[in-house]
């Protein structure tokens, strides 16, 4: 991006939103310019802002360089672009990259601070969560970051006559150790906080990024200590994809140590994958954000941060890790939640000298989160930290107290549903839900979530209902299709399915989940037997962006197959069912398939052998089938 244009925004938001601080005479002192209320939504710290007066939420994310919408956002907040300088893209962790564009909001409020003409990058893959982008680091690098993710908040802080002092304010009067680390020089001369770590004693460059998804180590960092994903005791965690439009595939393996600042986790677990950063070799996430407080003292070119407990990094592993994502709460504890120790303090330094807490630009004293026991929305905020952590029998009484102080508050109830559904209570979930729903009937992701407890309680008259309601209450660039298209399908309702997805598919050009999308309206066509020549181009269109040793490959492999068993084309199915079978050999439908296209083609005693296969993996199989049309 043209540098002038970056810096006259980044003049423009300082100007607007950092009113200047008095003088202080003596010691140190540190002034608050802004303090976000952050909602944790499944290890996304997410604020709100407003953009020319609608509501919207922003991902705070540290590893961004600039903040930043995605096209279907800016679409559907009908804001213009015009193209990025020629040559200009993003690129998220995973390599892929995005073409960009630019867009200025008139109107954009952020911690009740108007601002205007205010730019943004427009491009690459949806945030997710209900977000609509990401903030980044020309906003956060104006000054000093506290990130108090486990309390909902996030202060921007400006040190006056500090020098050196250790800036852990939090710490002062207490024993409560803290560490401190050097920031390293910035990476592509952009204001990101790196530093170092130990994994195994091998010195390994971290970024601090809390836009991260969870924390992960590379997959060339982990091979420089002994560690491939084919080694023993590594398991598939499934895909990830950050802004670019690279889906990549993560796995858990064991190390012997992890080190950072004065903090060793011993015998561990840690996330790794192909993730593509210049110079990084592991992305801190903000898993590592929730157990810790971290101050950024972009002042003192250093970083500051203590534990707070629990387990440090995130290591669960949804069930069929790598299917089609949806809202639905995995269920079962995070791996390692239980039995991985907690940081452990060697040779912490003092606490730092008493320090008060960060005053406003008038001086005044800052609340901390939470400390007005009657306020709803803090109790709200650290019950939702609570349950990004997985700790979801402790985020309850938070979340119980919320929806008692503020009982028409219909984002309490939801966040209360979502972690009564993943304690796998589900009436009482389906009992939040409705009223939510009932607080405000158009609340979409109360809809879809309730559906989805339906569609597992085989309730499926009323999970269509919901999901036709959310339907009609979305935007037509709305995210929240994606996860509605294959509700329909777990429905059985391939052609709503196909509808939802021709939505999602049109104005997700980008995104790192269009492969899966085109394999899902492939094989939504395949299974009504409808539009085959444009099921078959989605199809082709899905393999030619997928590995083909992995598991994607072997589902869209498996979805052609079925097109071309309704074309006729019995050898070209058998192909590439064959192709699907070596890499998954263990799929059903793959196997009644060619067992059908080898019946067709009077090769009995091999079909018989396939679809008899079939069956005892699924009894149901030949059901599922008959139920499309498609029999011996």
């Amino acid at each position: 991006m043209n540098k002038d244009v970056v810096f006259i925004a980044v003049l423009t938001l300082v100007a607007a939103c950092l009113p200047s601080l008095r003088a202080f005479a003596g010691a140190c002192q540190l002034g608050r310019l802004a303090e976000f209320p952050i909602t944790m939504t499944n290890l996304r710290p997410l604020v709100t802002a407003q953009v020319n007066g609608v509501d919207v939420q922003l991902l705070i994310d540290s590893g961004a360089f600039y903040s930043m919408l995605s096209a279907a956002s800016a679409a559907q907040l009908k804001l213009a672009t015009v193209p990025a300088p020629f040559g200009f893209y993003v690129s998220g962790f995973g390599g892929g990259t995005a073409s960009a564009s630019i867009t200025k909001v008139k109107d954009f409020t952020l911690a009740g601070i108007p601002l205007h003409n205010i730019q943004f990058l427009v491009g690459g893959s949806e945030v997710g969560t209900g977000s609509i982008g990401v903030l980044g680091q020309n906003v956060l690098h104006i000054a000093d970051v506290d990130y108090d993710l486990s309390q909902g908040v996030v202060r921007l802080i400006r040190p006056h006559d500090c020098g050196k002092t250790p800036l852990a304010y939090w710490t002062s009067g207490s024993s409560t150790p803290y560490s401190v680390i050097d920031l390293e020089s910035p990476i592509l001369n952009q204001a990101f906080a790196t530093s170092v770590a130990f994994v195994n004693g091998v010195k390994i460059h971290v970024l601090f990024d809390s836009g991260a998804g969870v924390s992960t180590l590379s997959l060339q960092a982990a091979a420089r200590v002994g560690i491939k994903p084919d080694s023993p005791g590594v398991v598939y965690a499934g895909t990830s994809h950050g802004i670019g439009n690279n889906m990549i595939s993560s796995y858990i393996a064991p190390f012997s140590s992890f080190k950072i600042g004065d903090e060793e986790i011993r015998n561990t677990r840690l996330r790794i994958a192909d993730i593509d950063v210049p110079n990084i070799d592991m992305l801190i996430g903000p898993d590592f954000f929730l157990s810790h407080r971290i101050y950024v003292a972009n002042s003192q070119h250093k970083l500051y941060f203590t534990y707070n407990g629990g387990p440090v990094f995130n290591l669960f592993v949804a069930k069929n890790a790598g299917a089609a994502p949806s809202s639905t709460p995995a269920e079962g504890p995070a791996p390692g939640s239980a039995t991985e120790p907690g940081a452990t303090a060697a040779s912490a330094p003092p606490s730092p000298p008493a320090l008060a807490p960060p005053a406003d630009s008038a001086s005044e004293a800052a609340k901390p989160a939470g400390a007005n026991a009657s306020d709803a929305a803090d109790f709200s905020r650290r019950g939702a930290a609570l349950a990004s952590r997985r700790e979801f029998d402790k985020a309850l009484p938070d979340l119980n107290r919320a929806c008692e102080l503020a009982p028409d508050h219909a984002e309490y109830f939801y966040q209360r549903g979502m972690v009564h559904w993943s304690l796998t209570q589900a009436d009482a979930a389906l009992a939040d839900f409705g009223q939510a729903i009932k607080l405000k009937p158009d609340y979409i992701d109360a809809l879809v979530s309730r559906a989805e407890v339906l569609l597992q309680r085989h309730d499926k008259v009323h999970a269509i209902t919901d999901l036709d309601a959310a339907s009609a209450a979305a935007p037509a660039q709305a995210d929240v299709r994606y996860a509605i298209a294959f509700d329909y399908q777990a429905a059985d309702l391939p052609a709503p399915a196909i509808a939802q997805l021709d939505l999602w598919i049109g104005s997700h050009a980008d995104d790192a989940r269009l492969p899966n999308a085109l394999n899902s309206r492939c094989g939504a066509r395949a299974a009504a037997g409808v539009d085959l020549a444009l099921a078959l181009k989605d199809c082709n269109a899905a393999l030619k962006r997928a590995d083909k040793s992995s598991p994607f490959y072997a589902r869209v492999a498996n979805s052609r197959a079925i097109v071309f068993l309704r074309m006729g084309e019995y050898d070209k199915s058998i192909a590439d069912f064959d192709a699907s079978l070596k890499i998954s050999p263990k799929n059903a439908s793959s196997w009644y398939g060619r067992g059908i296209d080898k019946l067709r083609k009077q090769r009995t005693a091999d079909g018989e052998a396939d679809i008899a296969q079939a069956t005892a993996l699924l009894p149901t199989i030949a059901d599922e089938f008959k139920r499309r049309g498609i029999v011996p």
